[in-house]
């Protein structure tokens, strides 16, 4: 296993790092340990024989003095300290390689301390028992001894610090005892040197190591990373002279360009990346058309510069495929200083940049259409918006929505519905000039972005062709269909300095063409910035209103069709303003759905309605309209459950009512919805039955307690429209088939009571028993039967 060595500075190893005192047990401090003491091992033989000729000198000085026994005891524990030191040192040969050990660094000190003590001895039992110039005598043998262990062990400065200290304490105590103070300050100035020269050796010495344990090192990594990049596939090496001719060719080189080496071999680098349209041995000094091949051109100036480079992306010709290279390089410089070639590395990256490709077209453009999508829309926008400022001119921009493009969904289904896009992108694309750019927003709106309108006449020429083009029949799948379109524009800077005002502006032109009949061109005006402006404070206003809590609930009564007695209510939401008096809720209803504002007043609604019915007589019920967004919340359900809870009604005094677009936005997600309503013992109603055209399919899919028909289809029946007659009763028998309710909403007239009646609806609801009240003047109700309209007039 390879380390990670640092080569640190000399001056930032401490004397504790070097003797060894700190960071004991990690591995760096095994490694640097095992650095000074593996050479102990080998120069345990002249340590043992410069200690066996001073204990020669001592025992021929000391022999004539001191009993022989005395000396016999001296050498046999001189021996044993020699023998425990020179067997812990050999264990250490392969220190340098493996680190030591916590342990072994204990042992090897402590044979040096016995060691020490040993030598330190004799100044103790010998000295007193000699004559005064043995002293001197003994004490250069111990100065040799000192010196010696400095000189062939300087890489391990503890172990010559302690035998040098114990030894030099020694001598110092004896010559204090000996009243000579002069040669103590003599020995411990000697010791001291000692000491001081040994650890600077062993700092040099540790830091000289490090270094060539970094450079091993460094030289493995570069040698596995040319090994790799001799292996990889996808790798490889380039090399070129001063005259950018290629040399020494790899053979993944060669094998990259489909090639033999000595097809490559002396070619230019640059014509060969070229391809056949280049001359391979020549044309190098010709330089690159600016645009040509990207990458190329840079890759010429970094070569002419004598630049080095990093994953320079480069596309070449291979045998006449396109590929993408990465490539990097550096310069390379000879002894002398002159310039020699580059030499780098080249990888093939074609399918990461394919995928890159695909990737960036796929976030820029429509995969249905092929038109740009709303990114590239509002970039492109943008810089018109800029080069309009700049140029002191005006830019344009058109909003598209396709007239009965949903009835084609409806009817015949997604995949018709994709293809009709697909056309309208065709012709919008016919329409289009250099000038402007067509792109798909999402749905059915389509969009123009012009860069230079300042003749407003032809911006308005634009969008009647592109009415008049998008309106002619479209075939598809068998199917002839014909659509309209609805065209809204801006011009910017005027109407808008920023994308959103300006796409906003143009949307509120939009709404105002569809307003007004469909199938027209409307221009942002300042009437439509009035308006603009006034929804902006409506919207305001709104937002304080659900902060405020300005809403109040009516109620209106719905009837058994059969006797005539209350059988419950539809809740209505009302706006008393402050400022604004009584709010229309065509006013703020759709705003509210606009603003997300629907979320916080829908809950309200329902908790409002769930606490006021649940003090009202036990059988009576109350419907409570949702709309697609706050159905498809995912905290819906929670609010119905506290709603049940904190005003502890019983679910099934609960009716939701929603639409069949609610099945249109999330199927799936609207398909749960309405089963955990079931399983909670709600009922659901599918309200304006007839107004779509996937109803009679949703009933099919989905398990409804009642359906609630659209007012139309009443007025129409009224009047005498055979077809709603015909809608209304088909609708009916499909409702008692499969046993759910039929409601007759906006019965208001005589005519339309009776019909409604004649034509099986088992449930009424509209003027005709009385419009929607507050929630006092319900109560008035309890206990009674509404009075129909008719009765009234006949009884007058």
């Amino acid at each position: 296993m390879t380390h990670a060595i640092s080569s640190p500075a000399i001056g930032e190893l401490s004397i504790w790092s070097v003797l060894g005192l700190s960071g004991q047990g990690s591995e760096e401090w095994a490694r640097l340990r095992g650095l000074q003491y593996s050479q102990l091992a080998l120069v345990a033989r002249a340590r043992i024989w410069a200690q066996a000729l001073a204990a020669i000198v001592s025992v021929l000085l000391f022999a004539p003095y001191v009993s022989h026994p005395m000396i016999g005891g001296w050498l046999g524990a001189l021996c044993a300290s020699l023998t425990y030191s020179v067997r812990n040192e050999g264990q250490l040969s392969d220190a340098d390689r493996r680190g030591m050990s916590s342990n072994e660094f204990r042992r090897q000190a402590m044979g040096t301390i016995i060691n020490a003590m040993v030598w330190a001895s004799p100044l103790l039992f010998f000295l007193p028992q000699a004559p005064v110039h043995l002293r001197y005598e003994f004490w250069t043998v111990l100065a040799m001894l000192m010196t010696v262990s400095a000189v062939i062990v300087p890489t391990v400065p503890l172990s010559t610090l302690l035998f040098s200290t114990i030894v030099g304490c020694g001598s110092v105590v004896g010559f204090f005892t000996l009243l000579q103070p002069g040669m103590a300050g003599v020995a411990a100035l000697f010791v001291a040197s000692i000491a001081l020269g040994t650890i600077e050796a062993s700092r040099h010495f540790l830091a000289s190591r490090l270094a060539v344990a970094g450079m091993a090192e460094r030289n493995e990594v570069v040698s596995l990373l040319l090994r790799e990049f001799d292996e990889d596939e996808a790798d490889w090496l380039w090399q070129t002279d001063a005259q950018r001719r290629v040399r020494a060719v790899s053979a993944r080189f060669a094998e990259a360009m489909g090639m033999a080496p000595s097809e490559i071999e002396g070619s230019g680098f640059l014509s060969l990346l070229l391809g056949p349209g280049g001359d391979p041995r020549s044309g190098e000094g010709r330089g690159i058309e600016r645009g040509t091949i990207p990458g190329l051109m840079e890759l010429e100036e970094k070569f002419k510069a004598r630049e080095s480079f990093s994953n320079l992306l480069v596309r070449v010709m291979v045998q006449g495929t396109r590929r993408y290279w990465s490539l990097s390089g550096a310069p390379r410089f000879d002894d002398a200083g002159a310039f020699i070639g580059f030499r780098g590395v080249a990888s093939d990256v074609t399918e990461q940049q394919e995928t890159s490709e695909k990737i960036a077209y796929l976030a820029r453009y429509d995969t249905l259409t092929g038109l740009p999508n709303r990114m590239m829309v509002i970039d492109a926008l943008e810089n018109a918006l800029v080069a309009a400022r700049e140029g002191d001119g005006q830019c344009a921009f058109l909003m598209i929505d396709l007239d009965r493009f949903k009835a084609v969904n409806d009817t015949l289904g997604h995949p018709v519905g994709d293809q009709l896009l697909s056309q309208v992108a065709e012709r919008l694309k016919v329409l289009m000039t250099p000038n402007s750019l067509c792109g798909r927003l999402g749905g059915d709106e389509f969009c123009v972005v012009l860069r230079q309108a300042n003749e407003r006449t032809l911006v308005a020429r634009l969008a009647q062709a592109i009415i008049a083009d998008l309106s002619q029949p479209y075939f598809v799948d068998g199917h002839e269909l014909t659509i309209g379109a609805s065209v809204g524009s801006a011009f910017g800077p005027v109407d808008g300095g920023s994308v959103p005002a300006l796409m906003r502006n143009a949307d509120f032109a939009l709404y105002r063409a569809k307003r007004n009949g469909r199938g027209m061109h409307s221009a942002f005006d300042e009437a439509l910035r009035a308006e603009a402006e006034a929804r902006a404070w409506l919207e305001e206003a709104l937002r304080a209103a659900v902060e405020r809590q300005e809403f109040e609930m009516f109620y209106q009564p719905v009837v058994d069709a059969r006797s005539e007695r209350l059988v419950g209510f539809e809740s209505l939401l009302r706006w008393n303003s402050p400022e604004l008096g009584r709010v229309s809720p065509d006013r703020f209803l759709s705003l509210a759905e606009d603003t997300r504002l629907s979320l916080p007043i829908g809950a309200w609604v329902l908790k409002e309605a769930c606490h006021q019915v649940a003090q009202w007589p036990g059988n009576l019920r109350v419907s409570v309209n949702v709309s697609d967004k706050q159905a498809l919340d995912p905290a819906f359900i929670d609010h119905v459950v506290t709603a049940l809870a904190v005003s502890n009604l019983a679910p099934q005094r609960l009716e939701i009512e929603v639409t069949e677009s609610l099945f249109q936005r999330d199927p799936a997600l609207a398909r749960a919805t309405i089963e955990r309503l079931t399983a909670l013992g709600c009922s659901v109603i599918l309200d304006d039955f007839g107004a779509g055209q996937a109803s009679v399919a949703i009933l099919c899919e989905m398990r409804f307690d009642a359906i609630k028909l659209d007012r139309a289809l009443m007025k129409g029946a009224a009047s005498g429209n055979a077809e709603s007659m015909a809608m209304i009763r088909a609708a009916v028998a499909i409702a008692d088939s499969l046993e759910m309710i039929t409601i007759a909403k906006g019965v208001e007239t005589p005519q339309e009571l009776e019909i409604a009646c004649k034509l099986g609806c088992r449930r009424l609801q509209g003027l005709a028993y009385g419009d929607a009240r507050g929630v006092e003047e319900v109560q008035d109700l309890f206990g009674t039967r509404p009075v129909p309209v008719a009765q009234e007039e006949r009884a007058g």
